[in-house]
């Protein structure tokens, strides 16, 4: 765990450098204006196949399967579950994934309308979102093949993927952006999904062949059908949900000067590294938790997603603390070159600062949601939680966006987020691994006071810097440091969980003897079966 947790860390922080250099290549080959914003709005096909297909929905369907199939396979099932898993699934999916790329394709000049009405360039959105439509299949054989090697505690591979992936955009970007223009970026996407798949395939293939001797079953199973499908469609449903809050912003983006959508990408990337980073443990203990489960234990469960929680909340809070304090210097070192203007940092800068505010509850939702289906069934809870917050953002972002632009929008964005956090952490229970809420509410609530404190800090002295002639570089380490600082000193202080368990909450724990994954467990009812059977 701790190997894997580090190997996820690494290949995660780099592929976030290069998703930064990404955005740096973007913004200095074409700056922040209406070519940008018409990538941008093509840029929602990836950004939704990412979260529906790599990141949140078909992971959080196919982990706790593969980990039943395995769990299946350790008690000796004749043939091979997981196998058979693979041949019952693999297929429709792809097949499915071939159509939804297909209609995007063909849909796409309806689509840019949707998304924003009032886009300058429409034709130059619709060319991108064509060339962007093919990481449908492409990020949904990612995503399948991520899938099976977590639940095989296999890391490696699928932490890699976006390393591939920002390699192929940044490099087709700097060789075809001089002919192409803003479309060599679409381009980009098309190759850099091919890499992401080609990065896990040998993997996936060595583990399934590794028990090639046994011949599987792939009788279909016609009684689990609907629950496999039951499953599939509240998972989907809720990353579709959790990713529209970009279609809102988008939307209301459109009709503001040209730029604004520019600028919320840009703020919305940076903004989200701290985010990402503190969900790195908790997308390595995804299969424990669905393991754990699935061998009955409920107990093992709850204190990992707990202990998942506080960690996830100390690391994310000191992070947007950082990004709170120093925002103007990040934006000017990281994009103020080329077409990049002063003008667009000063902007990039106090979006940054608006979205930093709903990053907790970013991470909360990401940890908790994991939780809702590990168990491997169906739940419409997060579904309805997550269209709460939908909601609750269109509805702020309606309201905000006159008086404070693309600062109201940001506004919208956190405040949704917040309120499907609290959601979900208010249903944890019989729908859920059944967490104490006391206990993860005070998790939060400690480090979120210690952040607030090194906010003020870090940026009093960020600013002192700079007020003294102190370049960007230095004002950014100086204000850095004080967050750290500040943060390091208070959380023993407040008797923060997160820092001082760390090496704590990766270790495993020992497993219990297995027990037949059909019993009734504690915290509700679960009998889930696959689309096959393998002990026939």
């Amino acid at each position: 765990m701790v190997r894997a947790a580090l190997v996820t860390a690494v290949l995660s922080v780099a592929g976030s450098v290069l998703g930064l250099a990404r955005d740096q290549a973007l913004a200095r080959l074409f700056g922040a204006g209406g070519e940008t914003d018409a990538f941008l709005v093509a840029w929602t096909v990836p950004e939704f196949a990412a979260t529906l297909l790599i990141e949140d929905g078909l992971a959080f369907a196919l982990v706790p399967m593969f980990s039943l199939a395995l769990a299946r396979r350790a008690r000796g099932v004749t043939g091979d579950p997981v196998r058979a898993l693979v041949a019952s699934t693999l297929p429709r999916l792809a097949l499915a994934f071939t159509a939804a790329g297909a209609l995007v394709a063909v849909a796409a000049p309806a689509l840019v309308r949707a998304l924003a009405p009032g886009l300058a360039d429409h034709a130059l959105a619709v060319d991108c979102t064509r060339l962007t439509a093919t990481c449908v299949v492409s990020f949904g054989l990612a995503g399948y093949c991520s899938a099976a090697l977590r639940a095989h505690r296999r890391f490696l591979a699928p932490a890699a993927i976006y390393v591939a992936y920002n390699t192929g955009i940044i490099a087709v970007m700097f060789v075809l952006g001089g002919r192409w223009g803003v479309r060599s970026a679409a381009a980009g996407v098309a190759v850099g999904g091919v890499l992401m798949v080609a990065a896990q395939l040998p993997s996936l293939l060595r583990r399934l062949r590794s028990h090639e001797g046994e011949r599987p079953s792939v009788v279909a199973d016609e009684a689990a059908r609907p629950l496999a499908l039951a499953l599939f469609t509240t998972v989907l449903l809720f990353a579709l949900c959790r990713q529209s809050q970009v279609l809102i912003e988008r939307f209301l983006a459109s009709g503001l000067p040209s730029g604004a959508i520019s600028h919320l990408n840009y703020a919305q990337k940076v903004a989200q590294i701290p985010m990402t980073l503190s969900l790195m443990l908790c997308t390595v203990t995804f299969p424990v938790v669905a393991r754990a489960l699935a061998d009955g234990d409920t107990v093992r469960a709850r204190d990992r997603v707990e202990r998942d929680v506080a960690l996830a909340a100390c690391l994310v809070l000191l992070g947007a603390a950082t990004v709170v304090a120093c925002a103007p210097q990040v934006v000017h070192l990281l994009f103020q070159r080329g077409a990049f203007t002063a003008a667009d940092t000063a902007a990039t800068a106090g979006v940054m600062r608006v979205y930093a505010l709903g990053l907790l509850g970013q991470t909360v939702v990401g940890a908790l949601a994991r939780s809702y289906f590990s168990a491997g069934r169906a739940s419409w809870y997060p579904f309805a939680a997550m269209a709460v917050g939908v909601l609750a953002t269109a509805v702020v972002g309606a309201s905000a966006v006159g008086p404070w632009g693309v600062r109201g929008i940001a506004a919208a964005n956190a405040a949704g987020i917040t309120v499907t956090a609290a959601l979900l952490l208010a249903g944890m229970g019989p729908r859920s691994v059944p967490v104490r809420v006391r206990r993860v509410l005070g998790d939060l609530g400690r480090p979120l006071l210690a952040a607030a404190v090194a906010t003020g800090a870090g940026a009093l002295a960020a600013d002192r810097v700079t007020g003294a002639g102190a370049g960007a570089a230095v004002s950014l380490i100086v204000g850095a440091a004080t967050v750290g600082g500040v943060f390091a000193v208070l959380c023993p202080a407040l008797r923060v969980r997160g820092p001082g368990t760390v090496l704590r909450s990766v270790r495993p724990v020992r497993s219990p003897s297995p027990r037949p994954v059909t019993q009734r467990h504690p915290h509700g009812r679960s009998r889930f079966r696959f689309p096959f059977r393998a002990d026939r």
